[in-house]
């Protein structure tokens, strides 16, 4: 098989891993994601600061890097979410509680995911970077749209992934939407 066929073939796979894994999470089969995570998963998503530019810097590309916006924990930062395992868990358990309370009624998401490109293929892991919107309805409220970007690790397990690692880059100058608890 030449490499180039290899290549696609592992686009077209990882582009269907993530499909299926939007209308899990769009049918509120929540166990069925969880099932898609390793047990050492690494969920973050950094928080954002609106930084004004260093001119020091001009005519380079870290002038206006997004990177200078983001507050991950291992730079003293203050991340929205960290989480790992046993909090997704919780998070994924809870769903299912009579005292979920904040779902009920659930809210009707819709999930397109796109501009999937794979960075880099080391052994049987993949670090991957997409592209989301996700489109937010809770009767009885207004609808919001969400969009960010998601860099990924994904192991291979079997025929499938599953996801190691993923922080959210959510794309907002100010949080203006009802949650930032959902999954991405």
């Amino acid at each position: 098989m030449s490499a180039q066929l290899k290549r696609i073939e592992q686009q077209f796979a990882i582009e269907q891993f993530y499909y299926r894994e939007a209308r899990m999470l769009d049918n509120r089969q929540y166990q069925q994601w969880f099932a898609l995570v390793t047990e050492s998963i690494s969920y973050v998503m950094p928080s954002r600061v609106n930084k004004l530019v260093d001119n020091r810097l001009r005519g380079k590309e870290e002038m206006i890097s997004i990177d200078k916006e983001l507050e991950r924990s291992d730079d003293m930062g203050s991340p929205i979410r960290e989480e790992g395992y046993a909090h997704l868990f919780v998070r994924v358990d809870r769903a299912y509680k009579a005292n979920s309370w904040a779902e009920n009624p659930p809210a009707r998401t819709r999930r397109i995911v796109g501009n999937v490109e794979i960075l880099s293929v080391e052994e049987n892991t993949y670090r991957v970077t997409s592209n989301f919107h996700l489109f937010f309805a809770r009767p009885g409220s207004d609808n919001f749209i969400y969009s960010g970007q998601r860099n990924d690790r994904l192991i291979v397990d079997g025929d499938s992934f599953k996801i190691d690692a993923r922080e959210v880059i959510m794309d907002y100058a100010n949080i203006d939407v009802p949650t930032l608890g959902l999954l991405f």
